[in-house]
Protein backbone atom coordinates (compact mmCIF):
# COMPACT_ATOMS: atom_id res chain seq x y z
CA UNK A 1 0.00 0.00 0.00
CA UNK A 2 0.90 3.66 -0.37
CA UNK A 3 2.10 5.58 2.46
CA UNK A 4 -0.89 8.21 3.51
CA UNK A 5 -3.72 7.05 1.11
CA UNK A 6 -6.71 9.38 0.81
CA UNK A 7 -9.13 7.03 3.14
CA UNK A 8 -13.01 7.26 3.22
CA UNK A 9 -13.11 9.44 6.38
CA UNK A 10 -10.50 12.02 4.66
CA UNK A 11 -12.62 11.87 1.03
CA UNK A 12 -15.42 12.93 3.35
CA UNK A 13 -13.90 15.74 4.89
CA UNK A 14 -14.86 19.03 3.71
CA UNK A 15 -12.20 21.40 2.56
CA UNK A 16 -12.97 25.01 1.79
CA UNK A 17 -12.30 25.78 -2.12
CA UNK A 18 -9.43 27.83 -2.34
CA UNK A 19 -9.53 28.75 -6.11
CA UNK A 20 -12.82 29.09 -8.44
CA UNK A 21 -13.39 26.89 -11.07
CA UNK A 22 -12.71 28.93 -14.35
CA UNK A 23 -12.85 27.78 -18.40
CA UNK A 24 -14.86 24.87 -20.03
CA UNK A 25 -13.79 21.74 -21.19
CA UNK A 26 -11.74 20.88 -24.43
CA UNK A 27 -12.56 18.43 -26.88
CA UNK A 28 -10.08 15.98 -27.02
CA UNK A 29 -8.43 13.25 -30.05
CA UNK A 30 -9.14 10.29 -28.69
CA UNK A 31 -12.57 10.15 -28.82
CA UNK A 32 -13.46 11.16 -25.37
CA UNK A 33 -16.07 13.78 -23.96
CA UNK A 34 -12.74 16.51 -23.05
CA UNK A 35 -9.81 17.09 -21.39
CA UNK A 36 -9.83 19.05 -18.29
CA UNK A 37 -6.74 20.87 -17.26
CA UNK A 38 -5.75 20.88 -13.60
CA UNK A 39 -3.38 23.61 -12.38
CA UNK A 40 -1.79 22.37 -9.21
CA UNK A 41 -0.13 24.54 -6.51
CA UNK A 42 0.94 24.09 -3.09
CA UNK A 43 -1.96 25.75 -1.90
CA UNK A 44 -4.42 25.70 -4.91
CA UNK A 45 -6.21 23.33 -7.35
CA UNK A 46 -7.23 25.14 -10.43
CA UNK A 47 -9.49 23.00 -12.37
CA UNK A 48 -10.53 24.32 -16.31
CA UNK A 49 -13.82 23.05 -15.85
CA UNK A 50 -16.32 22.29 -13.17
CA UNK A 51 -18.51 21.05 -15.37
CA UNK A 52 -18.10 18.48 -18.30
CA UNK A 53 -19.85 16.04 -20.42
CA UNK A 54 -19.45 12.51 -19.06
CA UNK A 55 -17.75 9.81 -20.78
CA UNK A 56 -13.25 9.43 -21.10
CA UNK A 57 -12.45 12.09 -19.97
CA UNK A 58 -8.50 13.29 -20.09
CA UNK A 59 -6.97 14.97 -17.01
CA UNK A 60 -3.92 16.59 -18.24
CA UNK A 61 -1.89 17.99 -14.61
CA UNK A 62 1.10 20.91 -14.23
CA UNK A 63 2.70 21.28 -11.19
CA UNK A 64 3.14 24.43 -10.41
CA UNK A 65 4.23 24.17 -6.49
CA UNK A 66 7.00 23.39 -4.58
CA UNK A 67 6.19 20.21 -3.33
CA UNK A 68 5.39 16.89 -5.13
CA UNK A 69 2.26 15.98 -5.55
CA UNK A 70 -1.56 13.78 -6.39
CA UNK A 71 -4.10 14.38 -8.11
CA UNK A 72 -7.52 12.04 -7.20
CA UNK A 73 -10.72 11.83 -8.67
CA UNK A 74 -13.07 10.78 -6.21
CA UNK A 75 -16.79 9.39 -6.26
CA UNK A 76 -18.84 11.46 -3.41
CA UNK A 77 -18.36 8.37 -1.19
CA UNK A 78 -14.38 9.03 -1.41
CA UNK A 79 -13.44 6.22 -3.43
CA UNK A 80 -11.02 6.67 -6.18
CA UNK A 81 -12.14 7.04 -9.77
CA UNK A 82 -8.48 7.15 -10.74
CA UNK A 83 -5.00 8.88 -9.74
CA UNK A 84 -1.57 10.01 -9.98
CA UNK A 85 0.97 10.16 -7.53
CA UNK A 86 4.31 11.43 -7.61
CA UNK A 87 3.56 14.68 -10.08
CA UNK A 88 7.00 16.64 -9.31
CA UNK A 89 7.38 20.24 -9.36
CA UNK A 90 7.26 21.65 -12.34
CA UNK A 91 6.32 18.64 -14.23
CA UNK A 92 2.94 17.37 -16.08
CA UNK A 93 1.21 14.37 -16.20
CA UNK A 94 -2.32 12.88 -18.01
CA UNK A 95 -4.22 10.42 -16.95
CA UNK A 96 -7.53 8.76 -18.77
CA UNK A 97 -10.37 8.10 -16.89
CA UNK A 98 -14.10 6.76 -17.92
CA UNK A 99 -16.31 8.73 -16.23
CA UNK A 100 -20.08 8.60 -15.46
CA UNK A 101 -22.87 10.99 -15.14
CA UNK A 102 -22.94 12.59 -11.20
CA UNK A 103 -20.77 14.52 -9.03
CA UNK A 104 -17.19 14.11 -7.81
CA UNK A 105 -14.10 15.94 -6.17
CA UNK A 106 -10.69 16.37 -8.16
CA UNK A 107 -8.47 16.89 -5.09
CA UNK A 108 -4.62 17.79 -5.26
CA UNK A 109 -2.63 16.86 -2.71
CA UNK A 110 0.66 18.93 -2.16
CA UNK A 111 3.24 17.33 -0.14
CA UNK A 112 1.07 14.10 -0.72
CA UNK A 113 0.22 14.23 2.66
CA UNK A 114 -3.40 15.29 4.57
CA UNK A 115 -7.10 15.51 3.11
CA UNK A 116 -5.73 17.71 0.03
CA UNK A 117 -6.64 20.62 -1.64
CA UNK A 118 -10.65 20.13 -3.21
CA UNK A 119 -12.95 21.39 -6.08
CA UNK A 120 -16.92 19.68 -6.22
CA UNK A 121 -17.07 18.84 -10.47
CA UNK A 122 -20.22 17.63 -12.28
CA UNK A 123 -19.68 15.50 -15.13
CA UNK A 124 -23.21 15.72 -16.90
CA UNK A 125 -25.45 12.93 -19.03
CA UNK A 126 -24.73 9.11 -19.39
CA UNK A 127 -21.63 9.14 -20.62
CA UNK A 128 -20.01 5.98 -23.35
CA UNK A 129 -19.85 2.85 -20.90
CA UNK A 130 -22.51 1.51 -22.98
CA UNK A 131 -20.51 2.37 -26.47
CA UNK A 132 -17.74 0.27 -24.95
CA UNK A 133 -16.34 -2.70 -28.04
CA UNK A 134 -17.10 -5.84 -26.83
CA UNK A 135 -13.21 -6.78 -26.32
CA UNK A 136 -13.25 -3.92 -23.76
CA UNK A 137 -16.42 -5.54 -22.00
CA UNK A 138 -14.91 -8.68 -22.09
CA UNK A 139 -11.76 -7.28 -20.15
CA UNK A 140 -13.72 -5.87 -17.16
CA UNK A 141 -15.58 -8.86 -16.64
CA UNK A 142 -12.60 -11.28 -17.12
CA UNK A 143 -11.09 -9.00 -14.61
CA UNK A 144 -13.25 -9.15 -11.93
CA UNK A 145 -13.44 -12.42 -12.14
CA UNK A 146 -9.77 -12.62 -11.52
CA UNK A 147 -10.19 -10.43 -8.59
CA UNK A 148 -12.59 -12.62 -7.04
CA UNK A 149 -10.57 -15.70 -7.34
CA UNK A 150 -7.74 -14.23 -6.13
CA UNK A 151 -10.19 -12.76 -3.14
CA UNK A 152 -11.51 -16.56 -2.59
CA UNK A 153 -8.18 -18.18 -2.62
CA UNK A 154 -6.48 -15.39 0.03
CA UNK A 155 -9.09 -15.87 2.29
CA UNK A 156 -8.23 -19.66 3.17
CA UNK A 157 -4.16 -18.51 3.37
CA UNK A 158 -4.91 -15.84 5.83
CA UNK A 159 -7.09 -17.57 8.55
CA UNK A 160 -4.04 -20.10 8.14
CA UNK A 161 -1.86 -17.29 9.30
CA UNK A 162 -4.91 -15.69 11.63
CA UNK A 163 -5.00 -19.46 13.27
CA UNK A 164 -1.03 -19.77 13.97
CA UNK A 165 -1.30 -15.86 15.24
CA UNK A 166 -3.61 -16.82 17.68
CA UNK A 167 -2.29 -20.00 18.58
CA UNK A 168 0.35 -17.93 19.98
CA UNK A 169 3.11 -20.02 17.15
CA UNK A 170 5.38 -17.01 16.08
CA UNK A 171 7.25 -19.34 13.67
CA UNK A 172 4.37 -20.92 11.56
CA UNK A 173 2.55 -17.17 11.76
CA UNK A 174 5.78 -15.63 10.44
CA UNK A 175 5.74 -18.78 7.32
CA UNK A 176 2.24 -17.90 6.66
CA UNK A 177 2.52 -14.20 6.59
CA UNK A 178 3.84 -13.85 3.30
CA UNK A 179 1.69 -16.21 1.18
CA UNK A 180 -1.25 -14.32 2.61
CA UNK A 181 -0.65 -11.65 1.15
CA UNK A 182 -0.04 -12.29 -2.50
CA UNK A 183 -3.69 -12.46 -3.91
CA UNK A 184 -4.37 -9.38 -2.32
CA UNK A 185 -1.11 -7.89 -3.72
CA UNK A 186 -2.26 -9.22 -6.86
CA UNK A 187 -5.46 -7.06 -6.79
CA UNK A 188 -3.80 -4.04 -5.96
CA UNK A 189 -4.84 -2.44 -9.39
CA UNK A 190 -8.32 -1.92 -8.26
CA UNK A 191 -7.51 -2.14 -4.39
CA UNK A 192 -9.33 1.34 -3.57
CA UNK A 193 -12.33 0.46 -4.91
CA UNK A 194 -13.50 -0.91 -2.03
CA UNK A 195 -13.52 1.87 0.01
CA UNK A 196 -11.77 1.73 3.44
CA UNK A 197 -10.45 -2.00 3.26
CA UNK A 198 -7.21 -0.63 1.61
CA UNK A 199 -6.03 1.20 4.48
CA UNK A 200 -7.98 -1.09 6.87
CA UNK A 201 -5.68 -4.26 6.10
CA UNK A 202 -2.39 -2.69 3.99
CA UNK A 203 -1.54 0.31 5.95
CA UNK A 204 2.01 0.46 7.21
CA UNK A 205 2.82 2.89 10.38
CA UNK A 206 4.25 5.70 8.58
CA UNK A 207 0.76 5.98 6.30
CA UNK A 208 -1.88 6.58 9.08
CA UNK A 209 -3.19 9.58 8.92
CA UNK A 210 -1.99 12.85 10.99
CA UNK A 211 -4.00 12.20 14.47
CA UNK A 212 -4.37 8.81 14.42
CA UNK A 213 -2.89 6.47 16.98
CA UNK A 214 -0.91 3.24 16.18
CA UNK A 215 -1.54 1.84 19.40
CA UNK A 216 -5.81 2.13 18.43
CA UNK A 217 -5.59 3.25 14.65
CA UNK A 218 -3.31 0.61 12.99
CA UNK A 219 -4.39 -2.81 11.73
CA UNK A 220 -4.07 -5.13 9.15
CA UNK A 221 -1.02 -7.35 7.64
CA UNK A 222 1.69 -4.87 8.64
CA UNK A 223 1.08 -4.24 12.49
CA UNK A 224 0.97 -7.82 12.99
CA UNK A 225 4.13 -7.82 10.44
CA UNK A 226 6.02 -5.70 13.28
CA UNK A 227 4.73 -8.03 16.19
CA UNK A 228 5.78 -10.85 14.76
CA UNK A 229 8.92 -9.97 12.96
CA UNK A 230 10.37 -6.99 14.74
CA UNK A 231 9.06 -7.21 18.51
CA UNK A 232 8.84 -11.62 18.39
CA UNK A 233 5.66 -11.56 20.70
CA UNK A 234 2.06 -11.94 20.03
CA UNK A 235 0.13 -10.75 22.92
CA UNK A 236 -4.07 -10.29 23.12
CA UNK A 237 -3.47 -7.37 21.12
CA UNK A 238 -2.27 -9.13 18.19
CA UNK A 239 -4.56 -12.08 18.69
CA UNK A 240 -7.57 -10.12 18.46
CA UNK A 241 -6.06 -7.94 15.65
CA UNK A 242 -5.61 -11.63 13.72
CA UNK A 243 -9.61 -11.48 13.47
CA UNK A 244 -10.00 -7.70 12.81
CA UNK A 245 -8.28 -8.83 9.80
CA UNK A 246 -9.74 -11.89 8.57
CA UNK A 247 -13.19 -9.61 9.14
CA UNK A 248 -11.64 -6.99 6.73
CA UNK A 249 -11.02 -9.06 4.27
CA UNK A 250 -14.26 -10.77 3.91
CA UNK A 251 -15.70 -7.94 3.68
CA UNK A 252 -12.90 -7.43 0.66
CA UNK A 253 -14.16 -10.84 -0.53
CA UNK A 254 -18.15 -9.48 -0.63
CA UNK A 255 -17.07 -6.24 -2.28
CA UNK A 256 -15.46 -7.62 -5.71
CA UNK A 257 -18.89 -7.78 -7.07
CA UNK A 258 -19.57 -4.02 -6.45
CA UNK A 259 -16.57 -2.60 -7.51
CA UNK A 260 -16.28 -0.28 -10.37
CA UNK A 261 -14.17 -1.54 -12.64
CA UNK A 262 -13.54 0.35 -16.31
CA UNK A 263 -10.83 -0.23 -18.63
CA UNK A 264 -9.05 2.58 -18.00
CA UNK A 265 -9.37 2.35 -14.00
CA UNK A 266 -7.68 -1.08 -14.69
CA UNK A 267 -4.74 0.56 -17.07
CA UNK A 268 -4.80 3.24 -14.33
CA UNK A 269 -4.01 1.07 -11.57
CA UNK A 270 -1.32 -1.24 -13.06
CA UNK A 271 0.64 2.00 -13.75
CA UNK A 272 -0.14 3.32 -10.36
CA UNK A 273 1.12 -0.05 -8.47
CA UNK A 274 4.39 -0.06 -10.63
CA UNK A 275 5.19 3.74 -9.07
CA UNK A 276 4.17 1.91 -5.90
CA UNK A 277 6.76 -1.16 -6.35
CA UNK A 278 9.37 2.10 -7.31
CA UNK A 279 8.69 3.50 -4.23
CA UNK A 280 7.87 0.85 -1.61
CA UNK A 281 8.91 -2.42 -2.69
CA UNK A 282 12.40 -1.69 -4.58
CA UNK A 283 13.25 0.48 -1.35
CA UNK A 284 12.26 -2.01 1.50
CA UNK A 285 9.87 -0.06 2.79
CA UNK A 286 6.88 -1.97 2.10
CA UNK A 287 8.30 -4.95 4.54
CA UNK A 288 10.81 -3.49 6.50
CA UNK A 289 10.15 -6.00 8.95
CA UNK A 290 9.73 -9.62 7.43
CA UNK A 291 12.19 -8.41 4.12
CA UNK A 292 9.55 -10.28 1.97
CA UNK A 293 9.60 -7.25 -0.20
CA UNK A 294 10.26 -9.79 -3.27
CA UNK A 295 6.94 -11.77 -2.60
CA UNK A 296 4.71 -8.66 -3.02
CA UNK A 297 7.02 -7.29 -5.55
CA UNK A 298 6.18 -10.26 -8.05
CA UNK A 299 2.63 -10.54 -7.26
CA UNK A 300 2.48 -6.63 -7.97
CA UNK A 301 3.95 -7.09 -11.33
CA UNK A 302 1.39 -9.96 -11.83
CA UNK A 303 -1.57 -8.35 -11.05
CA UNK A 304 -0.84 -5.62 -13.29
CA UNK A 305 0.46 -7.99 -16.17
CA UNK A 306 -3.38 -9.58 -15.96
CA UNK A 307 -4.97 -6.11 -16.63
CA UNK A 308 -2.66 -5.64 -19.07
CA UNK A 309 -2.59 -8.93 -20.71
CA UNK A 310 -6.90 -8.85 -20.61
CA UNK A 311 -6.97 -5.07 -22.12
CA UNK A 312 -4.31 -6.37 -25.06
CA UNK A 313 -7.02 -7.22 -27.94
CA UNK A 314 -7.53 -3.17 -27.26
CA UNK A 315 -4.69 -2.07 -27.05
CA UNK A 316 -3.16 -3.42 -30.35
CA UNK A 317 -6.05 -2.45 -32.32
CA UNK A 318 -5.21 0.91 -31.28
CA UNK A 319 -1.51 1.09 -30.51
CA UNK A 320 0.36 -1.95 -31.92
CA UNK A 321 3.75 -0.80 -30.67
CA UNK A 322 3.29 0.09 -27.29
CA UNK A 323 2.02 -3.37 -27.31
CA UNK A 324 5.41 -4.40 -28.08
CA UNK A 325 6.97 -2.33 -25.79
CA UNK A 326 5.17 -3.20 -22.61
CA UNK A 327 5.70 -7.29 -23.95
CA UNK A 328 8.84 -6.47 -23.41
CA UNK A 329 9.92 -4.71 -20.55
CA UNK A 330 7.12 -7.19 -18.91
CA UNK A 331 9.46 -10.19 -20.15
CA UNK A 332 12.64 -8.43 -18.71
CA UNK A 333 11.26 -7.59 -15.25
CA UNK A 334 9.89 -10.91 -14.91
CA UNK A 335 13.00 -12.30 -15.73
CA UNK A 336 15.08 -9.85 -13.29
CA UNK A 337 12.47 -11.09 -10.24
CA UNK A 338 13.34 -14.96 -11.21
CA UNK A 339 17.18 -14.50 -10.56
CA UNK A 340 15.87 -13.82 -6.47
CA UNK A 341 13.57 -17.25 -7.06
CA UNK A 342 14.35 -20.41 -5.19
CA UNK A 343 12.59 -22.37 -8.18
CA UNK A 344 10.74 -21.40 -10.97
CA UNK A 345 7.28 -21.40 -9.94
CA UNK A 346 7.19 -21.07 -6.06
CA UNK A 347 7.18 -18.19 -4.07
CA UNK A 348 10.16 -18.49 -1.87
CA UNK A 349 12.71 -15.39 -2.76
CA UNK A 350 15.63 -13.86 -1.42
CA UNK A 351 15.12 -12.05 1.44
CA UNK A 352 15.38 -8.61 0.69
CA UNK A 353 17.59 -7.48 3.37
CA UNK A 354 20.36 -9.73 1.61
CA UNK A 355 19.77 -8.01 -1.79
CA UNK A 356 22.59 -5.15 -2.03
CA UNK A 357 22.40 -1.55 -3.83
CA UNK A 358 23.20 -2.33 -7.12
CA UNK A 359 21.21 -5.24 -7.18
CA UNK A 360 18.56 -2.74 -5.74
CA UNK A 361 19.30 -0.16 -8.40
CA UNK A 362 18.71 -2.78 -11.16
CA UNK A 363 15.25 -4.04 -10.06
CA UNK A 364 14.15 -0.08 -9.64
CA UNK A 365 15.44 0.43 -13.38
CA UNK A 366 13.73 -2.60 -14.43
CA UNK A 367 10.52 -1.51 -13.24
CA UNK A 368 11.05 2.26 -14.32
CA UNK A 369 11.50 1.05 -18.07
CA UNK A 370 8.25 -0.81 -17.59
CA UNK A 371 6.39 2.06 -15.89
CA UNK A 372 6.84 4.52 -18.73
CA UNK A 373 5.22 2.92 -21.53
CA UNK A 374 2.42 1.58 -19.05
CA UNK A 375 1.57 4.93 -18.36
CA UNK A 376 0.34 5.09 -21.76
CA UNK A 377 -1.66 2.30 -21.87
CA UNK A 378 -5.11 4.24 -20.73
CA UNK A 379 -5.02 6.55 -23.55
CA UNK A 380 -4.58 3.43 -25.76
CA UNK A 381 -7.45 1.79 -24.59
CA UNK A 382 -9.59 5.20 -24.78
CA UNK A 383 -9.82 5.37 -28.40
Amino acid sequence: MRPARLTVVAAASVVAALTALTGCAEKNDAGGSGTIRVAASDSACEVSSKEFPAGKVQFEVENKGSKVTELYVLFPDGRIVTERENIGPGTKAAITAEIKGGDYEVVCKPGMQGDGIRQKVKATGQGAAEKRSPEADAAVAAYRKYVQEQADETLPKAQAFADAVKAGDLEAAKKAYAPSRIGWERTEPVAESFGDIDPKVDVREDGLEAGQDPAKDWTGWHRLEKALFQDGKIGDAEKKLADTLIADLTDWQKKVGQAEITPTSMANGAKELLDEVATGKVTGEEERYSHTDLVDFKANVEGAQKSYELLKPVATKNDAELVKQLDTQFAALNTLLDKYRADKTGYEFTAYDKVGETERKELSDGVNALAEPLSKLAAAVAK
